[in-house]
């Protein structure tokens, strides 16, 4: 039963939200064809990201708890994470951005960009010899740059406030993934590429890193969801 438990988490972290993808009052289902294109072009880059990293043994995985299939080294568990994590996060933005109103002032969330993107240049400079605190801070500030500065998103406030509202989640899911309740950690880092900073079991690297994958989720998923909108009327 351990080798079903990373594919067991990713089941766990998208049943939910794929049920009430049918709700008549949220209809989410019919944006799946958009939420699946933007996913799987965000999942590219960061599989190949993953691939590369497992590769110079940043991380690797506990065959204790997988099925033991791999595509280029890489467990399929870890694979189907990419598409199973942005559909529940993008399935909450969508829910939260249609019953309420989230969107923030352009002052404020100018502020909160540049201090963000200056703080994240900040932390990779500093520690460039640390190579996943280095690409993931630096990578995500020139994601926020180029969403906010040169594509005009201006709702990257409001979904880093949706991200801080899934932050239990992903404390839950990635604290089992890193060894929380588990005999040892179905994903392990090398110390010497990391700062070491863990929020429970979970490197503070992992939730920059989640951050921008879910930004550039966002984006993908509002441009085809128009896209799509546009071809049916």
């Amino acid at each position: 039963m351990l080798h079903y438990t990373y594919l067991l988490i990713n089941f766990f972290t998208v049943i939910i939200c794929f049920v009430f993808s049918f709700h008549p009052k949220i209809k989410f289902n019919r944006h799946f064809a958009a939420f699946f294109k933007a996913s799987f072009i965000v999942a590219l880059v960061f599989i190949i990201w993953d691939i590369w990293f497992t590769k110079r043994g940043v991380w690797w995985f506990n065959d204790m708890y997988l099925l033991g299939i791999r595509i280029y080294n890489l467990p399929i568990e870890e694979i189907l994470f990419f598409f199973c994590i942005p559909f529940s996060c993008i399935f909450t933005y969508f829910c939260l951005d249609k019953f309420f109103k989230l969107d923030w002032k352009p002052f404020p969330e100018k502020v909160f960009v540049i201090i963000s993107i200056v703080s994240a240049l900040g932390i990779a400079v500093c520690f460039h010899d640390k190579i996943y605190t280095f690409i993931t801070f630096l990578t995500t500030a020139i994601s926020m740059f180029i969403l906010y500065f040169m594509l005009k998103s201006r709702w990257i406030g409001k979904a880093s406030f949706i991200y801080f509202i899934l932050m239990p989640g992903f404390l839950g899911v990635n604290g089992i993934l890193t060894g929380t309740g588990l005999e040892s950690p179905i994903v392990n880092y090398n110390p010497e590429n990391f700062l070491g900073i863990r929020m429970l079991t979970i490197p503070i690297e992992d939730t920059v890193y989640g951050y921008e994958m879910i930004l550039w989720n966002i984006y993908l998923f509002l441009k085809f969801k128009k896209e799509d909108q546009l071809i049916s009327e």
